[in-house]
């Protein structure tokens, strides 16, 4: 039985999404809770207020292109369960995966989906399914090791658990 399976409503966002539009200049200024109602404000103005949590992004090529922000970390706490795209940018892969959200590349996934599908996305087969249309695509599963960050919460608690990172150094 697979434990790490997301199903929710879908946001279908097109190629290279920039970090700058997931976590813009003024979220530096903002107190945390803010930060993510500003998330995707330059090219979908209100989309942030709009989520739900469990929700689910898809998209298209080189997702997470640009800065290290911390653009997955404003996702995550917008309530967004994963991302599914075409392709992710390596930079922000790893930060989603270190921040404990769940990311994959799965080419063609775009097909199968359109804005306000409802998906399941079973992380531990590497299955899309597309629950209004019955179409499916696969992917290939998370390694067991990124899983296990994802599970603790990010590469901080994991550490932190495994007694590798101290609680306060100083």
């Amino acid at each position: 039985m697979s434990e790490h399976i997301f199903i929710g409503k879908v946001w279908v966002f097109g190629d290279s999404i920039n970090t700058d539009v997931m976590y813009p200049q003024i979220c530096y200024t903002l107190p945390e809770n803010q930060r993510p109602l500003f998330t995707m404000q330059a090219i979908r103005p209100g989309w942030a207020k709009q989520v739900k949590r469990g929700d689910i992004i898809v998209a298209g090529l080189n997702f997470g292109v640009g800065s290290s922000r911390p653009a997955a970390d404003n996702l995550k706490k917008l309530g967004i369960a994963c991302v599914i795209a075409e392709s992710i940018n390596g930079l922000f892969f790893r930060n989603a995966i270190n921040v404990g959200l769940f990311v994959t590349n799965c080419p063609k996934v775009t097909s199968i989906v359109s804005e306000g599908d409802m998906i399941s996305v079973d992380f531990d087969r590497g299955l899309v399914a597309n629950l209004d249309t019955s179409k499916s695509i696969h992917f290939k599963p998370l390694p067991k090791f990124l899983v296990e960050i994802i599970d603790e919460g990010g590469i901080i608690p994991l550490l932190k658990k495994k007694g590798l990172l101290q609680e306060n150094p100083l």
